[in-house]
């Protein structure tokens, strides 16, 4: 029938039926940037995702390498590159990057990569990423089913835009939908603290806060709000919270297993370069029913 064995693709299936056991196929590297200004937050998101590539990555075969560039005593991405050509590593998976990501020092003839965030430019690479605006959507539903009317959004704008305002349209097509859901001008600052969260709430008193601002629900508490009897809290990135918090749990070790299966399959296709057309996998993120949340009368 013409069919041709693919060694390569071959041996990935052969480690998969084992279990993993066999001899490594190769190393994908793990490239994380140097940025001393990142949320301290991320550096918990990073660590899951980590360990989802790692565990992902062995069970199809392979082994991860962490490499850390672009920082004043860490490595241009033009040298790494050469080091991963001489390594034979092909496969590469970057971590989220707060700055706007430019990988166009390294020499894309040689690699395949996927990007672990919504949006890469420079170049457009594949990526994987949480399904925000579904993950709004989900904040807002649970919020209606249990009584809450009107819901505030508060986000740093810097996030939102790196999303390309995923969070604030899914806010406002929903209440578009559900009328009687009362709208508050959501909260885009560049610092969500005491001095832009307060005047805000005051304001509108919103009955329920949707945020990644873990200090809102004694802020809340300080303006005489009874959390969740008078006022409920939805945090939209449950990793770093307190226990006890309602809110999202965005799965970073399923993103990393996902990115690797993604990254091998490039691999098993021999897919180098700049893709023609880049794709944008998406993870719902999981609802976690905590203390802040609760059916009103």
């Amino acid at each position: 029938m013409g069919y041709a064995v693919q060694p390569f693709a071959s041996a990935v299936m052969s480690q998969l039926r084992r279990g993993g056991q066999a001899k490594a196929l190769g190393t994908l590297a793990v490239l994380e940037m140097d940025e001393p200004n990142r949320p301290p937050a991320a550096a918990i998101f990073h660590k899951r995702l980590v360990e989802g590539i790692e565990k992902r990555a062995a069970d199809m075969g392979f082994t991860a390498a962490r490499w850390i560039y672009g920082g004043t005593e860490s490595l241009a991405l033009k040298r790494l590159s050469q080091i991963l050509h001489w390594r034979g590593i092909e496969g590469l998976l970057f971590l989220p990057i707060w700055s706007e990501p430019d990988f166009r020092d390294l020499d894309w003839t040689r690699f395949t990569a996927i990007y672990i965030d919504y949006l890469v430019r420079h170049p457009a690479l594949h990526t994987v990423s949480t399904d925000h605006f579904r993950t709004m959507f989900v904040a807002l539903e649970k919020a209606r089913t249990l009584g809450y009317r009107k819901p505030g959004f508060a986000v740093v704008l810097r996030a939102d835009a790196r999303l390309h305002g995923r969070w604030t349209g899914a806010y406002l097509s929903y209440l578009h939908y559900f009328p009687e859901m009362k709208l508050v001008p959501p909260l885009l600052v560049d610092e969500i603290n005491q001095a832009s969260f307060l005047p805000w709430f005051r304001e509108y008193n919103p009955d329920v806060v949707i945020t990644h601002w873990l200090d809102a629900p004694s802020q809340m508490i300080s303006e005489g709000a009874a959390i969740p009897r008078t006022h409920g809290y939805i945090c939209l990135n449950v990793l770093p919270a307190p226990p006890g918090f309602s809110g999202f749990d965005l799965q970073p070790r399923l993103l990393g297993m996902r990115a690797v299966e993604l990254v091998v399959s490039q691999l098993m296709h021999h897919d180098r370069g700049v893709p023609a057309l880049p794709s944008n996998t998406l993870i719902p993120a999981r609802w976690v029913d905590g203390a802040t949340m609760a059916q009103r009368i």
